[in-house]
């Protein structure tokens, strides 16, 4: 190659990559290219990078093209941080994902039992969540059903949980709020569920039959329970509003275990997703390299054509 065709290309190269990551200039910091996806971390993924301080983490994230957040424990923070954390995601254009509603009894057995105690405590955590969705802006809160209740069939244990959800969904509806229910894998991380497979999901939120109560699909939990990813989305795609990810095993983020991540989110892009994709997962190494090693694989596997 002749070196003054070179110096033209190497040219279009740096004016490419400005045009891709143009730097803020305010904040010295560089802006990268968004993901096609809205892939949502979780404080303290990259605490190496942005410090300890919530604010700071979302601006590296934004910074780094992503446009999403999650945060399970939303719900347990002061109303000044819920407040100064709202502030600073609609500065960034980051859209916030879940937080957990019933946090305090969702690995207890709850739903399923039909005491009225369990029902009365629910419905008190879908009335302040509502208060708190409106501060942060959120949209989609989860839902865990609780654990199998022993003694009790489960037809009657799934009727109790369609008439707890139901009552939830009363809340939530007008405000256009929506609860979204997570099957855990019952073999390695949580034994004794309930709600155990996107199949079940599927029956539980067509029984429930309203646009406030939906399936939160996290492919770590349905790779361990089913697998069977693509076929059980297409099936259930009309009740799932929300994705969470971490790969098999390990628990850590993709392209460190067997999902193809690559192909699945390619699929559900094609199918035209423009919700969250939580990534619910540890980082498989350490400090700054461990981080970046994190975005790298969300680069790697967000590259599919489209």
């Amino acid at each position: 190659m002749m070196r003054r065709d070179f110096v033209k290309l190497a040219a279009a190269g740096a004016a490419g990559a400005s045009m891709a990551w143009p730097r803020n200039a305010a904040a010295g910091r560089v802006n990268r290219t968004a993901f096609k996806l809205k892939y949502a971390p979780h404080f303290g993924m990259f605490r190496h990078h942005a410090g300890d301080d919530p604010v700071d983490q979302l601006k590296f994230a934004a910074d780094e093209g992503f446009t999403a957040w999650e945060d399970n424990g939303m719900a347990g923070r002061s109303v000044e941080e819920q407040e100064r954390l709202a502030k600073a995601m609609s500065d960034l254009g980051i859209t916030m994902g879940v937080f957990v509603v019933n946090m305090d009894t969702a690995w207890g057995a709850t739903l399923s039992s039909g005491a009225a105690d369990a029902r009365d405590k629910f419905v008190d955590a879908c009335r302040k969540a509502v208060d708190v969705a409106k501060r942060v802006n959120a949209r989609w809160m989860t839902v865990v059903p609780g654990t199998f209740t022993q003694r009790l069939t489960l037809d009657y244990q799934t009727a109790n949980v369609v008439d707890c959800l139901r009552r939830g969904a009363e809340i939530f509806e007008p405000h256009g709020l929506v609860m979204v229910l997570e099957p855990l894998n019952p073999w390695r991380d949580h034994p004794n569920m309930f709600l155990t497979t996107i199949g079940q999901g599927y029956q539980v939120c067509r029984a429930v039959n309203s646009p406030a109560c939906k399936i939160l699909d996290d492919l770590y939990h349905q790779q361990i329970t089913e697998g069977n990813l693509i076929p059980n989305i297409d099936r259930a795609w009309e009740e799932i509003a929300y994705f969470q990810v971490g790969d098999n095993p390990g628990r850590n983020e993709p392209t460190t275990g067997e999902i193809n991540y690559r192909n699945v989110f390619a699929h559900i892009h094609g199918k035209g997703f423009t919700g969250i994709v939580g990534m619910e997962h540890g980082n498989s190494r350490g400090g700054k390299e461990g981080e970046r090693a994190v975005i790298d694989a969300y680069r790697a596997c967000d590259s599919f054509g489209g």
